[in-house]
């Protein structure tokens, strides 16, 4: 495939590397202040461009990318409260956009167990239950979006949490996110059941961005020769 790479910083190296080896063609780079490659007959001839930036400028992108007509990978977290306007875009353009908050193989199995754990949990309302993510210090937003798409599977399946709160749960209604930003971590998301007599804990925790770079370029693979709004559940097909 002809791919395109929005984001030009590690992540986008690692994503390179790998397309490259799976026998790929990186037909164009766009970084900061280079918005004018989006014009550019390269741009415009790839077969998907996968976008890892920030979330004042992802929304920005995808529009820019549309206009071309390329379809759209991203792993940029921090701005789906503009995700109706990308799904219309899917559904009344004829535009390709495959969403995850985390591309890992690892992370999507997580969300998969951490949904069927919350369901034997809501039978055992002795359990309360809460959340922690550590990332490295350059990431933008907090919680992370791998965070926040566990809590929603853990609202939807337990039952007795209606919302997640970031470090502080202000009742027991609330599902607690702790975050932390140290160092240079990759991910690590830890959901926690305690009860007075011991606790339940399940742990992700990623060894490098190696597993998320693979599973964008598999993602991007996917999306040939297919329309709409598109997720690892479409891809992975591991849970409903």
């Amino acid at each position: 495939m002809k791919i395109a790479l929005i984001g030009y910083g590690k992540m986008g190296h690692e994503i390179e590397k790998i397309a490259l080896q799976r026998g790929h063609e990186i037909v164009c780079t766009i970084d900061l202040n280079e918005t004018g490659k989006f014009d550019s007959p390269e741009f415009r001839s790839a077969e998907a461009a996968i976008e890892f930036t920030s979330p004042e400028s992802a929304l920005q992108n995808y529009r820019r990318a549309f206009a071309a007509n390329v379809p759209v990978v991203s792993g940029t977290t921090g701005w789906l409260e503009h995700l109706n306007e990308i799904k219309a875009a899917c559904e009344n353009e004829g535009q390709t956009f495959f969403y995850a908050s985390n591309f890992s193989l690892g992370v999507n199995i997580f969300y998969a167990l951490s949904n069927y754990l919350a369901k034997v949990m809501s039978q055992f309302s002795d359990y309360d239950v809460r959340m922690e993510e550590t990332h490295h210090i350059h990431k933008l937003d907090a919680p992370s979006g791998t965070a926040i798409t566990l809590a929603e599977g853990i609202l939807e399946n337990l039952g007795r949490k209606e919302t997640w709160s970031l470090n502080k749960a202000g009742n027991e209604n609330e599902l607690e996110i702790k975050v932390f930003r140290e160092g240079e971590v990759p991910g690590i998301h830890t959901v926690v059941y305690e009860s007075e007599a011991d606790s339940i804990r399940i742990t992700h925790d990623a060894k490098s961005r190696k597993g998320f770079a693979l599973g964008a370029v598999l993602a991007a693979e996917f999306t040939k020769g297919k329309k709409g709004f598109l997720g690892m559940k479409d891809m992975l097909n591991l849970h409903p």
